[in-house]
């Protein structure tokens, strides 16, 4: 091993099962730098044995907020990452019978510090795009199911959700993210 160092993931003295940081190791010299981002052996010496599916990419401005979005039916487990500029990636646990059901968690994401952020299957997932344009990727367990999506409202009181939105940022956002409902009122899962 050695090529990875994983983290778990805890917020008020309680770790949130499953919620790891994942850094890489970076070779860096005098042309750039080098790093295996992912490496399903490392990985499962690490204990974390999931099979991705999808990659998926995109591409936002300051201020845009993706989320906080699951699927119902088709749960996925994604590691995420910034290829360029800066996020703050929240996952909200809503696995109901977990102690850490309701809680939230976030870490900043840059292409600087080359974390990634594994969030299980049971999480409600987004980002808030800090630096003027953001490159993020993200690799899925599951496939993308139209249909099934489900989603929390970013400012839900009853997550408390500590965005670091900075003074005049205005917020981008789908009408679809705009809409969705609070904690109490959306889909938990059974496991």
């Amino acid at each position: 091993m050695g090529k990875i160092k994983v983290t778990p993931c805890k917020k008020d003295g309680k770790v949130i099962s499953g919620l790891y940081i994942v850094e890489p190791t970076v070779f860096t010299d005098e042309r750039g730098y080098f790093m295996e981002v992912y490496n399903k052996k490392d990985f499962e010496e690490a204990g974390l044995c999931m099979d991705f599916v999808q990659d998926n990419q995109s591409c936002s401005v300051k201020g845009v907020l993706r989320g906080l979005h699951y699927q119902k039916q088709y749960p996925q487990g994604k590691l995420v990452r910034a290829l360029k500029g800066r996020v703050f990636d929240v996952a909200v646990d809503l696995r109901r019978h977990s102690q850490t059901y309701g809680m939230w968690y976030g870490v900043e994401l840059s292409e600087e510090n080359k974390k990634q952020f594994y969030i299980p299957e049971g999480f409600a997932h987004g980002f808030l795009v800090l630096s003027d344009v953001a490159e993020f990727s993200y690799k899925c367990t599951d496939f993308y199911h139209p249909g099934d999506e489900g989603g929390l409202i970013y400012n839900d009181s009853e997550i408390g959700v500590e965005w670091p939105i900075e003074a005049g940022m205005e917020l981008i956002m789908s009408e679809k993210d705009k809409k969705w409902g609070k904690l109490s009122e959306t889909f938990s899962f059974e496991f």
